[in-house]
């Protein structure tokens, strides 16, 4: 095999418009998928990509919520849920609820918030399975790049998890601190964020929108 000498970066840099293209079907598709109020009634298997679309009158958000009025146009948070071993690249369990599951944790974690109400959110997913599901992240990440959604860009900490026994030296996340309630949350003792310094922050993402 020949090894090189010297470097090329053009010989290193891959593009594929296929690429985008299927991206922008799959945002297409995803974007014209049933809205459905959470917690989620029915039972299902399957990963893959969802938001959600807040529409409720807390204050600092209310730009957002009258974008979502008329239509869901704006998410207020995006993610994914893998199958279980996908990380590892083991052999998935497609029959596990994994998208199903995040969705009923996210239901928990905004019934817990002292300042929101469930019966204010809406979510919209999309089920990817087989070959489709290598592009969990990928649409994931677009979807995010398109939308900036609140809970993502600018206040960091919805999508935490308990940190466990021995970690509560951490400091509490933008999110409870501005939305407290989540009982695991109450135990950190790091440095908090400041309220003010988080409003100023939505207010100017709200100034963009």
């Amino acid at each position: 095999m020949l090894i090189e000498t010297e470097f090329d970066r053009k010989r290193h840099l891959f593009r594929s418009p296929t690429i985008i293209q299927v991206v922008d079907e799959a945002i297409d598709f995803f974007l014209n998928s049933p809205v459905h109020t959470l917690p989620l009634s029915a039972k299902f298997a399957g990963a893959g990509v969802y938001a959600l679309y807040y529409f409720g009158s807390f204050a600092p958000y209310a730009k957002l919520a009258a974008l979502n009025h008329n239509e869901f146009a704006r998410p207020i948070y995006v993610g994914k849920a893998v199958p279980p071993g996908w990380r590892q690249a083991r052999n998935l369990a497609i029959n596990a609820s994994s998208l199903q599951q995040r969705l009923r944790e996210h239901a928990r974690n905004i019934e817990t918030a002292k300042n929101l109400n469930g019966t204010d959110f809406v979510c919209r997913f999309m089920i990817m399975e087989g070959q489709e599901s290598n592009l969990i992240s990928t649409v994931e990440s677009e979807l995010i790049r398109r939308f900036t959604p609140l809970w993502n860009s600018v206040v960091d900490g919805f999508g935490n998890h308990d940190p466990g026994q021995g970690r509560y030296n951490q400091s509490p996340s933008e999110w409870d601190v501005l939305h407290p309630g989540r009982a695991w949350a109450k135990k950190l003792t790091g440095k908090r964020p400041a309220t003010k310094t988080i409003l100023a922050q939505i207010q100017n993402a709200m100034t963009a929108l």
